[in-house]
């Protein structure tokens, strides 16, 4: 059977407003082409002045959800440091709500620490910033207990090495059931490893095609090992986009399809010129 390819944008919420990024989903609300919109989740500008501008990721992605009918949406990836993982189920699945049952639920463990900006906006907001194995290893845990409380029917007990929550429960339950889809984005072998045991879709950035197909594989290994088919998992990646050179993009495109990545996001560089949607439809996912 073939699996239909389906394409989003993402629009990272910083060095803009909001009027900016509301015109950009909107517009791309109406464009068929494009099935998903996501954002990003940082609290202090990875690019640009570093004194800049930017929104908060669940916040803006709420608001962007009452304003648009038929965008699959969400956040790749939600930093599992910045949040206990029992809020935010509880913001998932208002979101979920507030969509109507659109939103696809993005999380992966948080900023490597070899990325010179990695600690800063942890730093800046009182956040503990602990090794990438802890992170990891804190993934996991969260995972179980989000998708336990959208689906538990009692309250339950969890004292996990790094999560513990007592008489947790949720009410009500997200829209989409048995739960919005999760979508894991990394490409350590760790955080592989948790892929293949809480993802319905693993995201990873583009680049060298060669190491994302290794990654690939390497997923399908540890989805073997734990006795679960690897195709159940959908392949995403996550490829920029060149305003100047579509053509680039779209050969990017087509070699990610042919790799078996059925799942692309397309990262819009701001500012974003008007029509940048229709633009994306025409230009970048023309046949």
């Amino acid at each position: 059977m073939t699996i239909r390819p389906s394409f989003g944008i993402v629009t990272a919420p910083q060095q803009v407003a909001y009027d900016d990024v509301l015109r950009v989903w909107r517009e791309a609300d109406a464009v068929g082409a494009i099935d998903h919109a996501w954002l990003f989740d940082h609290l202090l500008p990875i690019g640009g002045p570093l004194d800049g501008p930017i929104l908060e990721g669940w916040t803006l992605l709420s608001a962007l959800a009452a304003q648009t009918e038929r965008l699959r949406l969400g956040l790749l990836v939600t930093s599992n440091r910045i949040r206990p993982p029992a809020l935010l189920a509880k913001i998932a699945t208002t979101v979920d709500h507030v969509s109507g049952g659109r939103l696809e639920f993005g999380i992966g463990a948080g900023s490597r620490p070899s990325i010179p900006w990695a600690r800063r906006e942890y730093e800046a907001h009182g956040l503990p910033y602990h090794d990438f194995g802890d992170s990891v290893e804190a993934l996991d845990e969260s995972c179980t207990v989000i998708r336990r409380l959208w689906t538990s029917d009692q309250p339950f007990d969890v004292e996990g090495r790094h999560v513990a929550v007592h008489g947790a429960f949720g009410n009500p339950k997200p829209v989409q059931r048995p739960h919005p889809p999760i979508t894991i984005g990394g490409r350590a072998a760790s955080t592989l490893r948790v892929v293949a045991k809480h993802a319905d879709v693993w995201n990873i950035p583009g680049g060298d095609l060669d190491d994302v197909r290794q990654r690939s594989a390497l997923l399908d290994r540890y989805c073997a090992e734990i006795g679960r088919d690897p195709a159940s998992i959908t392949r995403s990646i996550h490829l920029p986009v060149s305003y100047d050179e579509p053509g680039a993009t779209r050969t990017a495109i087509t070699e990610a399809l042919d790799a078996g990545f059925t799942h692309v996001t397309l990262g819009l560089p701001a500012p974003w010129p008007d029509g940048v949607a229709h633009w994306v439809a025409s230009e970048v996912l023309r046949s």
